[in-house]
């Protein structure tokens, strides 16, 4: 079982940076992969970025490609998103999601997820 907190969401403008974090619970952290989600108002929860299990692999969407970058401190059982020239368009609610072994872009690939934190990027 993993438990996952996320944190550092907030109220920003366009162009701003943020930087979430997400704590893991359990001593197996470094065996999950680990997944950014996000969902807006009215639409599907969507991928954002991928991290496997050494954090020697990424992967993003194609919307945040470029300004966003994850990665993960496996001695703190945390993971990071770093969101930078954030848009109006990013805002969103977003999740941390772990998966055993995974490297997805899929939200079938994690099974386990925090609770979200708000973001909300003003123009």
């Amino acid at each position: 079982q993993v438990q996952l907190v996320e944190s550092g969401g907030g109220l920003v403008q366009a162009g701003d940076s943020l930087r979430l974090s997400c704590a893991a619970s359990g001593r197996t952290f470094s065996l999950y992969g680990m997944g950014w989600f996000r969902q807006a108002p009215g639409k599907e929860r969507e991928f954002a970025a991928a991290i496997n299990r050494s954090g020697g692999s990424t992967d993003y969407a194609d919307s945040v490609k470029g300004r966003f970058t994850i990665s993960r401190d496996n001695a703190k059982n945390t993971v990071y998103l770093q969101m930078n020239s954030l848009k109006p368009e990013d805002t969103a609610v977003y999740y941390c999601a772990a998966g055993l072994r995974a490297f997805s872009s899929t939200r079938r690939g994690y099974d386990y997820w925090g609770q979200g934190t708000q973001v909300t990027v003003s123009s």
